[in-house]
């Protein structure tokens, strides 16, 4: 039996013949500074969250009329509430009763009076 020979494509070179792989090139625009990603992307440190002003959404209404096919609601709330209606009369009623539940929400009426 003759012993096997390695192929010379599953081996790599000792040492790299170009820029190391860590580094970044320099840039083309030749300005010298390295090219960080691809272009288009943003490469600064997007900032955190905008303090606010302490409101959040706590009821949602969503209402989707595609042409040609039946309405449809949906009202959902932090409180509990989630109702969905279709067809155009029931959407409508849940429009309104959303409207409705705005001002007799119990998480909405308590925040207005901790805010006062």
């Amino acid at each position: 039996m003759t012993a096997r020979t390695r192929s010379p494509l599953k081996s790599l070179p000792c040492t790299p013949t170009g820029p190391s792989i860590a580094e970044p090139g320099p840039a083309a625009s030749g300005s010298g500074a390295p090219k960080v990603v691809a272009e288009g992307v943003p490469s600064s440190v997007r900032s955190g969250p905008q303090a606010g002003d302490g409101r959040r959404p706590i009821a949602w209404l969503t209402i989707t009329a595609p042409r040609g096919a039946t309405p449809t609601a949906t009202s959902v709330c932090d409180c509990g509430r989630s109702l969905f209606a279709a067809g155009h009369r029931k959407a409508l009623a849940l429009i309104d009763d959303h409207a409705r539940h705005r001002d007799a929400c119990p998480l909405r009426t308590t925040e207005e009076r901790n805010a006062s």
